[in-house]
């Protein structure tokens, strides 16, 4: 395992098997050093349980470095859940989930992510108290997906600012990739500032959906990516942007939810090369993890977590500022900064 591609010196992986209700998971532990390692459980298809072990590394590394930048008195962590589940055996299997991250004793804390809904999150919350994203008591808690986009808008609005000249979205062409939880309120908020919207998903539903609530234009996936507009925002799963991607782009700017949205070091290398400003995914979707980490640790209301998240938007406008100072990407300047606050966290343990 140490061998394993996305093994970054974790602390722990624990592997999960419950033979009656079929659940088999993985929850990696990246960093404890700035507290409970926090992190969402998806739930994925994967065609072997090597790939999901890598994706539970690269995802827990993810966390450790967005709940770092973000300023949160947390660690990374991240569970992966195997599917398919048997819809029958579902709440069984989250409550057998929940009793796993229970034996952790509080270094990890779940809550939702791809393929996971609020609903499951209270399956867990039955056997641990060691999970967020389930109440919604004074408008914390409950669904992060709202948070997470308005804190993607907020990057948006910074990157425009930025790379554009900008100070608004009026007009400005934006093409989202993947319309879900995320995506599709990122859209809202992007068409009530006046954007327009080249949307895609694998949901012929939910894209139909999003198109007559925003006006938004759809498109086909493979076309998505390379549309005629001045943001591209990866809302789907990761490694969206390659190095062929990333040459076909139009857009100036990369900005969305998805995590791990460089597929390899050399896209984000490409971006910069042709001038395309590419925003650090973990630090502009950070808005999940800050209101389901004020619900977990307490005595945040809804008012402090929205001014948290729209914090968001001064920290990009200072990370891309300070990159092109620096003549440096900003993935790499984020990188750093995120890793020395994990590393003078440790040496004061």
């Amino acid at each position: 395992m140490f061998d394993q591609d996305g093994y970054r010196d974790h602390e722990s992986v624990t592997w999960i098997s419950d033979a009656a209700t079929g659940l088999r998971a993985v929850i990696a532990v990246h960093s404890s050093a700035l507290g409970p390692a926090m992190g969402g459980c998806r739930l994925w298809h994967y065609d072997a349980p090597g790939a999901a072990l890598t994706d539970a590394l690269r995802l827990s590394h993810g966390m450790s470095l967005k709940n770092a930048m973000a300023g949160l008195p947390l660690g990374g962590g991240k569970a992966v859940i195997l599917g398919p589940v048997n819809d029958a055996q579902r709440g069984a299997l989250f409550e057998a989930f929940g009793r796993s991250v229970d034996d952790l004793s509080g270094r990890y804390v779940t809550a939702e992510d791809v393929g996971v809904s609020v609903a499951d999150m209270a399956s867990v919350a039955r056997r641990t108290r060691h999970v967020s994203g389930v109440t919604a008591a004074g408008g914390v808690g409950g669904d992060p997906s709202p948070f997470t986009a308005r804190g993607v808008l907020r990057g948006i609005e910074a990157a425009v600012q930025h790379t554009l000249g900008r100070s608004d979205l009026d007009g400005l062409r934006v093409a989202v990739q993947g319309v879900g939880h995320v995506g599709g309120a990122l859209c809202g908020f992007l068409a009530e500032r006046g954007a327009r919207l080249i949307v895609a998903d694998t949901n012929a539903k939910r894209l139909g959906q999003i198109c007559d609530e925003t006006g938004a234009e759809a498109v086909a996936l493979d076309d998505v990516l390379e549309a005629d507009v001045d943001v591209v925002a990866p809302c789907a799963l990761g490694g969206a942007i390659t190095s062929e991607t990333a040459a076909g782009l139009r857009a100036k700017i990369v900005a969305g939810a998805a995590n791990n949205q460089l597929a390899d070091p050399a896209a984000g290398s490409v971006l910069r090369k042709r001038g395309i400003t590419y925003v650090p995914d973990y630090v502009i979707n950070a808005g999940g993890i800050i209101a389901v980490g004020a619900e977990y640790l307490g005595g945040g209301s809804e008012a402090s977590v929205l001014a948290d998240v729209d914090a968001i938007g001064p920290r990009i406008a200072t990370l891309l500022a300070q990159a092109d100072a620096d003549d440096e990407a900003p993935e790499i300047l984020a990188d750093r900064r995120a890793e020395q606050i994990i590393a003078s966290a440790r040496k004061a343990r």
